[in-house]
């Protein structure tokens, strides 16, 4: 038994050295944890518990019969975040690479599995040099594998992509397929052909940072969910993201106890909205003012600022927030926003998570881009969201509620609960002004008739009152009673259910 026991320890210390002490310094002298160092700030001290780390390749072509590491370049497992279950696959890119094998593969589809089984989270950390090469159909084989399990996963327990090195070709679609990506500064990147590939097919120069870093997918491409300075930032916003989900689509929403009164009353918010329609406020102090103690979890705040969307707590319990910010372009959608906040919103519905809007909307951006890169389409894709949604829904209209946009803002009309308005709110088809001069057309030579039917227009529907005469609008209520009319909103919601038509499936118009 002694031996055995030696062998075991020998074999244990032999996998947890990883790709050995030159590769681990070299990984961080690039900034990066390794996957084990990872792991360890993610988890609860103590309860992380590895599977299959003695697991090896299978290839015997190209040399690789002698080039075998315990683990075969991924740490899987379980253990706790806060005291709740938890699965993780971290790649170790100090094993060749990080490389995805067939025997790779199947441990990182066995803890997928597992969490579907059980109904816990899974965090994937992606720090890999994609396929291994010398397997050839098999690691392509084995990524799409985990795809599978990817879409399989998909609404029924949270799925959270960590990029925290390369990640390139064919590896990309893995945390595509999941709810939440996060990057690294200057550490990660994500793209489908990397710049060599780019500067030889398409004649263009571009570097790894330009083409799929941090920033790119952040602010532009809208892959990414946030970034952050090093790989511990990452993992600690990990860590409280994990507090507002529940651990799959059957279980309950976590719950903490606040301090924060459901009563509570905030007398600022009675000057939030400017007297000039065209002056602009930001949503987010609204937000921040409403929320259990001020504590607001945005997702994706460096693209699409013209909405935004995040998670809080009302009264102890998770609330997903969507709000239009009239800092940026007004608070119009556009493609961007709609793509944003439908996806958000879906997130929601299938995990059980209520959604609260606040809208300030004039409406859909205007402009042949828009219209040639498919607004139509893309902003249906939020109307879609919303109106699918059977999550408890409650919406509070602070200004400006203009068209289509009105219709597509969580409006009573897409099955909305609770609709309350601020004495501030126009509902509209679209502005006075540019109403009257359609409307008035004839009249169009005459600057004071104009101006006069304008405020008749203004006076019809520059108040919340047109709405709530015909039912849109449940109550008109002060801004300074907000928090106190939505948690009662949300806790009279809670046993809400909904019987939704069967179906196979939806066809989202993506």
């Amino acid at each position: 038994m002694h031996e055995i026991i030696e062998k075991l320890d020998e074999k244990r210390a032999l996998a947890q050295a990883g790709g050995g002490e030159r590769r681990i310094a070299a990984q961080h002298s690039r900034g990066k944890l390794t996957a084990r160092e990872r792991i360890r700030v993610l988890f609860d001290p103590g309860s992380f518990e590895e599977w299959d780390m003695f697991v090896e390749h299978r290839c015997v072509d190209f040399g690789m019969d002698k080039n075998k590491v315990p683990g075969d370049g991924v740490v899987t497992g379980y253990g706790t975040v806060n005291g709740r279950p938890v699965f993780v696959f971290s790649q170790d890119f100090t094993v060749l690479g990080g490389s995805l094998s067939e025997a790779h593969a199947e441990k990182i589809c066995k803890v997928l599995d597992a969490a579907m089984k059980i109904g816990a989270p899974v965090v994937g950390m992606n720090d890999s040099g994609g396929a291994r090469i010398q397997e050839g159909v098999a690691s392509l084989s084995g990524y799409a594998e985990v795809f599978q399990r990817n879409v399989w996963a998909s609404g029924v327990v949270p799925q959270i992509s960590l990029i925290m090195g390369p990640c390139a070709g064919g590896a990309v679609y893995s945390p595509a397929l999941t709810d939440f990506i996060f990057m690294v500064h200057e550490r990660s990147h994500m793209y489908v052909t990397g710049p060599e590939v780019v500067r030889k097919t398409m004649h263009e120069e571009i570097d790894h940072e330009g083409l799929g870093g941090a920033e790119t997918h952040t602010t532009k491409s809208g892959v990414a969910d946030a970034s952050f300075d090093n790989d511990v930032h990452a993992l600690l916003f990990v860590r409280g993201l994990l507090n507002f989900l529940p651990s799959s689509n059957r279980a309950p929403l976590p719950e903490r106890p606040t301090y924060d009164a459901v009563d509570r009353e905030e007398a600022s918010l009675d000057t939030l909205v400017p007297d000039n329609p065209n002056t602009p406020y930001d949503i987010r102090e609204l937000v921040d003012k409403v929320v259990d103690e001020g504590h607001f979890v945005e997702i994706k705040p460096d693209f699409a600022g013209n909405i935004i969307v995040g998670f809080a707590r009302m009264n102890g319990a998770t609330v997903g927030i969507v709000a239009n910010q009239p800092m940026v372009l007004a608070g119009c959608l556009d493609i961007d926003a709609s793509v944003k906040g439908a996806r958000f919103v879906r997130f929601c519905d299938a995990f059980g998570i209520p959604i609260v809007s606040f809208v300030d909307v004039p409406g859909f951006l205007p402009g042949v881009a828009q219209e040639h890169n498919g607004i139509i389409r893309h902003g249906a894709k939020l109307l879609y969201a919303y109106a699918e949604a059977t999550v408890p829904k409650v919406t509070v209209i602070t200004r400006k509620s203009y068209g289509g946009a009105y219709t597509v803002m969580g409006s009573k009309h897409l099955r909305a609960d609770v609709n309350l308005a601020w004495p501030t709110a126009e509902i509209a088809v679209m502005g006075p002004k540019g109403a009257a001069e359609i409307i008035f057309r004839d009249q169009a030579g005459d600057p004071e008739r104009l101006e006069a039917r304008t405020q008749e227009y203004k006076e019809a529907f520059a108040n919340p009152f047109a709405a709530a005469r015909r039912g849109f609008i449940d109550d008109v209520i002060l801004p300074h009673s907000t928090r106190r009319r939505l948690c009662k909103a949300l806790t009279m919601l809670r046993r809400k259910h909904v019987e939704a038509p069967w179906k196979k499936h939806c066809n989202l118009p993506l």
